[in-house]
């Protein structure tokens, strides 16, 4: 049986290029060599795409074994000149690899590709419109007001006098809390903002929210199945990109201890809210569990969560019982699936 050749595609322009990478070094290492060729393709902080040879040396040296490196691949916008894979996997994280740029080249290029298509990945990406998704779904969010950069002047305690402190603060266009802060005075949410106004030219403001960090991934096309929930315990302040990434100082408590009842309801709400987005593939959806009122309130959905060794989305299938590399496998099969339904649509009278 011939190989599946699959393009593992990394790095990108955003904040979060480094992250990609340490993703993509896990995906690469899980692929089943069996099954597939493994082709690292490697998009530089400056936007090059990078050949095969050249984006092998990115990854660290224990991912570098076994990949396809002799082989050129084509992404094109002309369908007839794209080549080298069955099924591009793109593991970026971030602007122009998760907000639905990178997905409309994939589709012009009419290529099969894990995750999100472009409108997914569009409203999976900016916080303001997914949360307005989530409400028109009837599906319960933190309270968000969002403001331009050019208006922090005008409307910077905005959020401040709506909800009172603490907020948070987030670009509404990027993820692994790269720009996110917690302001608890009107220094620090000043301060926040223009941080934040570094990475995007849409903000987030958010009421603070005391209570638990759920999450649950998420996988599958038109019949998407959820996890068994999991719990983020953060040693000290809240969830932030040195506790994903750096120190892994953060507890992961799976599954999570709910009762039965709340966990068939985290699951339940984590399976509307990929769906209120157009979800594709796979997501992780993370939620609030509020002490106070004991209800669960979306946060987020990720289109394209981490796959370090330490992320989450994987930790949560594999507690389901499905292991990193069968869920790799899993991930391609729905591209394949969700390429093949595209070819049964017309585009044409």
């Amino acid at each position: 049986m011939n190989k599946l050749r699959i393009a593992v595609l990394f790095g990108g322009r955003s904040g979060e290029h480094e992250v990609s990478i340490r993703s993509a070094a896990s995906v690469v290492g899980a692929l089943d060599r069996s099954k597939y060729e493994v082709i690292p393709l490697a998009i530089a902080q400056d936007g090059r795409w990078l050949p095969p040879a050249e984006s092998q040396r990115l990854l660290p040296a224990e991912a570098q074994a076994d990949l396809t490196t002799e082989t050129a691949v084509t992404v094109s916008r002309e369908p007839e000149r794209t080549a080298g894979a069955d099924v591009v996997f793109p593991v970026l994280h971030g602007t122009f690899g998760e907000d639905g740029t990178l997905q409309g080249l994939l589709e012009l290029a009419d290529v099969a590709y894990v995750g999100a298509g472009v409108l997914g990945s569009a409203c999976g990406m900016d916080k303001d419109v997914m949360k307005r998704l989530f409400r028109e779904a009837g599906l319960p969010t933190v309270e968000h007001i969002c403001l331009r950069r050019s208006e922090i002047d005008k409307r910077w305690r905005e959020g401040a006098e709506r909800f009172g402190y603490p907020v948070f603060v987030k670009p509404a266009n990027l993820g692994s809390s790269v720009g996110v802060a917690k302001a608890r005075t009107d220094d620090e949410l000043r301060a926040a903002l223009e941080d934040a106004a570094r990475y995007d030219r849409k903000l987030v403001v958010e009421r603070g929210v005391e209570g638990r960090e759920i999450e649950v991934s998420v996988l599958g096309n038109d019949a998407p199945e959820a996890s068994p929930p999991g719990e983020i315990v953060p040693t000290e302040g809240f969830y932030d990109y040195d506790a994903k990434y750096v120190n892994d100082s953060a507890k992961l408590e799976i599954p999570a201890k709910l009762s039965e009842a709340q966990t068939a309801e985290v699951r339940r709400l984590a399976v509307a809210a990929f769906q209120a987005v157009e979800g594709r593939g796979l997501a992780r959806v993370d939620f609030f569990l509020e002490r106070t009122t004991n209800r669960f309130l979306l946060n987020e959905v990720n289109t394209m969560p981490g796959f370090t060794s330490i992320s989450m989305y994987p930790k949560l299938w594999e507690a389901g019982g499905l292991p990193y590399p069968a869920l790799l496998d899993r991930l391609i099969e729905l591209a394949l699936d969700a390429h093949r339904d595209k070819q049964a649509t017309r585009f044409e009278r």
